[in-house]
């Protein structure tokens, strides 16, 4: 099985049918193909023992040890890129990957949201790929206490949330960058599978039917 993932990774099959997914759940919710809104953000995940030193490392801020995951996502939660570097590499590193496979994708876009901490290297790579597409940092959440979610900036963290719940995916346990990213595009198949599959009935519809 680990021979099929390894030749289907170097041919970039999992991402042709990542897209091909994204495409068609776009489409069944009534949006075009190509998201005119991409959001961005990293995650650091924890190593777990015997990933190689070569590949991980702290991140100082969350006081984590491993590598960073970083995603690009469109409104409905869809991932369109994924980068896997180590933990101690500054956003910036992931996040102008990113905004490559998202020009690569997905074209032309009106605009990509980031958090505060991405610095003007972002803005400035953004901007060299289109005038259309123009990076813009969230605006800082209101002070209040516990949790507040920013419009639209939420759902990329919605998604790495949904992909922590892959066993797989709750640490870093690859060797290999590639494998870890590649292990986030399948888990991204399974989900967008379930969402063109009809759902099946739950037990408040059998006891309607039943009625």
């Amino acid at each position: 099985m680990f021979y099929y993932f390894t030749l289907w990774r170097r041919d970039g099959l999992d991402q042709r049918i990542q897209e091909l997914l994204r495409c068609q759940v776009r489409e069944k919710a009534g949006r075009l193909e190509d998201p005119s809104l991409v959001i961005i953000d990293t995650q650091s995940v924890r190593a777990a023992a015997g990933v190689p030193k070569t590949t991980t490392g702290l991140d100082a801020n969350k006081k984590v040890s491993g590598r960073k995951r970083g995603l690009a996502v469109d409104v409905p939660g869809l991932v369109i890129g994924v980068v896997v570097i180590a933990a101690s590499a500054h956003d910036n590193a992931a996040s102008t990957a990113l905004l490559d496979q998202a020009a690569e994708r997905c074209g032309m876009r009106e605009k990509t949201l980031v958090d505060q901490g991405f610095k003007d290297e972002v803005l400035i790579h953004g901007a060299c790929w289109t005038s259309a597409s123009r990076p813009s940092a969230a605006a800082p959440a209101i002070r209040a206490k516990g949790f507040v979610s920013q419009p639209k900036r939420w759902v990329v963290e919605q998604v790495n949330g949904a992909l922590m719940l892959h066993r797989r995916l709750a640490r870093e346990y690859d060797h290999r960058t590639d494998t870890s990213a590649s292990r986030v595009y399948w888990a991204s198949i399974a989900n967008m599978t379930r969402r063109l599959t009809t759902p099946s009935p739950t037990w408040r519809d059998t006891l309607q039917l039943a009625a």
